[in-house]
């Protein structure tokens, strides 16, 4: 059997972490089996349904690289199909329109929960011909009385349905609008999807839609029930755990390979491993490795995901998403070293790109103000000599090289006798404004000679001001 998957997310809203984890599976057991992934866009609920939606959803689909060999399909652009497939039903007597009204229905229903049952529509209009003039009808699927819809769920398992427990599914609303679990029937059946991936929440759909496969002549799909992302809580996932648009993430500095990482691990594990390529994710793929139980999104394992895809990252991706992040926080690359070097420097630090190019804002622009527990901690008195030291020798420097730069910090800690830290760590303040940065030559290097003896400059004032202010101790 050829394989055929698809994603079918409705637009009614952005695509999250738990729509993008099912998309993952979907397109990685597409191509681990060599077969295809279709794209669908399931947008007949016109009210809800935005342009704005589907631009996101085709957005992050692209960014994230899940790319589809068939599709996008629009399900509006389907309707007269629906409506052919559902005019047949009712020919074929399979089928039948209802005139039960709204307060009937409620009426039903209460009747049925006062007796202790479970509220269903009791098929009426299934018995008789209950037209009636004043009333749009809708269009009701004659579900099987009695006996079982065994779903063999390749995650979960064999799970059994009684069709007594199943009502007459609503095919068709009274203005003629196909409803969900029919019209994704007709599309997976013409489509000819060979596996059905999806998360749990649409299990109880599963017997039903299988009934109307069989009343339509088709072979059911095979279905995957994938378990539901909760938050670290153990709750349901929400925006304030992480499910935000799927973008929000470009926009953070996330990796896309690094977000398919963590979301892939969300259900499926291979042996210990922790970090993949998007290779190895296709290669070793399978839903037999699928969990049952639930996974709980985890924020800081998230970051050290995607810190491990930044160290290993293509230097050449990571400086065009920096210069993209500069522009963001209005920084212009070319006021600063080469973004090849600044890269290969942070990388091993970053946890997003965003961090990278807020470490970065020194190479490129001066700061405002020394930070102030780096500034008490390390630019004191004591420091001037060992700033004033480097000054004279680094102004007479032609080579601003990494090794030649570091070489003056270490000759002058050598001439005043002291532990390399002692020079180092100042002048690190005096040229970041913070405690911690690259190794010293590397950061002299970054920061370039001008800005550095203009920095250390400023440093010497700020001591300076300092040691009148607070006396010659402080």
């Amino acid at each position: 059997m050829a394989v055929r998957t698809r994603f079918a997310p409705s637009p009614t809203g952005y695509l999250h972490l738990g729509s993008v984890r099912t998309a993952l599976y979907a397109w990685l057991y597409a191509r681990h089996h060599g077969g295809e992934f279709v794209l669908r866009i399931e947008d007949t609920d016109r009210e809800r349904s935005t342009e704005a939606a589907v631009n996101a959803i085709l957005e992050g689909m692209s960014w994230l690289g899940l790319d589809a060999d068939e599709g996008p399909i629009y399900q509006s652009r389907r309707l007269s199909r629906y409506r052919e497939v559902i005019n047949d039903l009712v020919q074929e007597e399979k089928a039948y329109h209802c005139y039960c009204t709204r307060a009937e229905l409620d009426a039903m229903r209460l009747d049925a929960q006062q007796k202790g049952r479970k509220p269903r529509y009791d098929g009426r209009c299934r018995q008789a011909n209950n037209m009636r003039n004043d009333i749009d009808p809708v269009v009701r699927f004659k579900n099987p009385l009695d006996g079982q819809v065994i779903v063999n769920d390749a995650v979960k398992g064999a799970i059994t349905f009684e069709n007594s427990e199943l009502d007459d599914l609503i095919i068709a609303r009274s203005d003629g609008s196909p409803t969900y679990n029919f019209s994704v029937v007709v599309d997976d059946s013409d489509m000819e999807i060979s596996h059905v991936i999806r998360g749990d929440d649409h299990l109880n759909n599963t017997p039903r839609q299988i009934n109307v496969f069989a009343a339509l002549g088709a072979t059911a799909p095979v279905y995957a029930h994938l378990p539901m992302i909760h938050g670290p809580d153990g709750t349901k996932l929400s925006k304030r755990h992480g499910a935000v648009n799927v973008l929000e993430y470009e926009v953070q500095g996330f990796l896309p390979q690094a977000v398919l990482n963590y979301l892939v691990r969300l259900g499926w594990a291979h042996e210990d491993q922790e970090i993949f390529s998007l290779d190895e994710l296709i290669s070793l793929f399978d839903l037999n490795r699928v969990n049952r139980a639930p996974a709980n999104f985890d924020p800081d394992k998230f970051l050290w995901v995607n810190q491990q895809h930044v160290k290993a990252a293509p230097t050449e991706q990571l400086t065009t998403l920096l210069a993209e992040q500069l522009a963001a926080q209005n920084l212009r690359a070319e006021d600063g070293p080469p973004l090849e070097t600044v890269v290969d420097s942070l990388r091993d630090r970053s946890q997003t790109i965003r961090t990278m190019a807020e470490s970065a804002h020194c190479y490129f622009t001066d700061f405002d103000e020394f930070d102030r527990k780096a500034a008490k901690a390390h630019l004191r008195p004591v420091a001037r000599e060992p700033l004033l030291h480097f000054r004279r020798a680094a102004s007479d420097l032609q080579d601003w090289s990494q090794a030649a730069t570091q070489k003056i910090v270490e000759d002058v800690a050598a001439d005043l006798a002291l532990k390399l830290g002692k020079v180092a760590q100042p002048l690190r303040v005096a040229l970041t404004g913070q405690a911690a940065s690259p190794d010293i030559g590397t950061t002299l290097l970054l920061v370039g000679k001008q800005r550095t003896l203009q920095r250390v400059d400023r440093a010497l004032a700020y001591i300076e001001e300092r040691e009148q202010t607070n006396g010659p101790a402080a």
